[in-house]
């Protein structure tokens, strides 16, 4: 089974509507053969609604267009584009409609759904629907729930006020060799099992191959980028979505001469150490050795030729 997957945009199923107004699309599920990662692409209708329900797993979102209203416990939140939030495990919850167009927003599982058991879901009780409060990172009512601008990963254009929405140093900028990184849902914002974040490329980014002990997902947003998952090429545009298991050997550069910006997550959450094996540090090992073969295939584990 391969251990990664590209979904290209112009090959999005055209899913009806069910009876309540909404439909997803799952793009990377238990099916795929994803064991921490379910993510889709959700629509809900104006006049539509999700009945309250809860998970087995933990639920990170990001609206990409439109409004939506979320009810919990705690209260119910309006929910707009650029907004995002953390759903934790056994959470009840639903959505609403709102506004006037269909609000669509990126949805990220942790652990996969499975479909032997229900898909992990399970209908609970009506919520009460509450006036809904706008999401405020500063308001610890909505501690939950952040809002990104797009404005927020170019370095040059940071201000007071754009800093004023992030909080803490959660939503911190991240630079480093033509890469832009600004986390949305990780420990600090409650999760446990997954993160979500957002990735820009300057025209001269590039991040050499490497991989992971987790998987990956990715949601071009904008630009194009020149992806490669064990050793296969890939040109990805607004859209398209692509994930890599654990182990995947994948590295991007800018495919363009504008920056390239897409949604990423990671499940399980990252360890604090030896979260990247970039392929050049050990082929950098290999050559001040002198032992083209430390690490393959032919060597048995728990030699010296085997251990890499």
């Amino acid at each position: 089974m391969t251990n990664h997957l590209v979904r290209r945009a112009a090959e999005a199923p055209q899913l009806p509507y069910d009876s309540s107004g909404f439909r997803r699309w799952a793009v990377i599920g238990e099916e795929d053969g994803s064991v921490h990662t379910g993510f889709g692409l959700c629509d809900l209708r104006p006049d539509g609604a999700v009945g309250a329900h809860v998970h087995s797993y933990e639920e990170s979102f990001h609206i990409l267009s439109g409004t939506v209203v979320l009810d919990v416990p705690e209260g119910s939140f309006l929910l707009e584009e650029g907004d995002y939030g953390l759903l934790p495990t056994g959470v009840p919850h639903a959505w609403r409609g709102a506004g006037d167009t269909v609000a669509r927003w990126a949805d990220m599982l942790a652990p996969v759904p499975r479909a032997r058991y229900g898909y992990d879901t399970q209908a609970v009780p009506a919520l009460p629907e509450r006036e809904p409060l706008r999401i405020d990172v500063r308001d610890p009512r909505t501690r939950s729930y952040g809002h990104f601008e797009p404005a927020q990963m170019d370095p040059g254009k940071q201000s007071q006020d754009l800093l004023a929405v992030s909080a803490s140093m959660r939503t911190a900028l991240l630079v480093y060799s033509g890469i832009t990184v600004k986390m949305m849902v990780d420990s600090d914002l409650g999760a446990v099992a997954s993160t979500m974040f957002m990735v820009r490329y300057a025209p001269d980014g590039v991040a050499g191959t490497h991989d992971h002990p987790f998987e990956e997902t990715y949601l071009i947003l904008e630009g194009a980028v020149n992806a490669t998952f064990d050793g296969e090429s890939y040109l990805l545009g607004p859209g398209d979505t692509a994930w890599a298991g654990a182990g995947c050997v994948h590295g991007f550069s800018n495919a363009g001469d504008t920056p390239v910006r897409w949604l990423e997550t990671q499940a399980p959450q990252p360890p604090s150490r030896h979260s990247y094996r970039f392929t050049r540090d050990w082929d950098y090992l290999r050559e001040t050795l002198g032992n083209r073969n430390l690490g393959m295939s032919e060597a048995e584990p728990g030699t010296p030729e085997g251990n890499s």
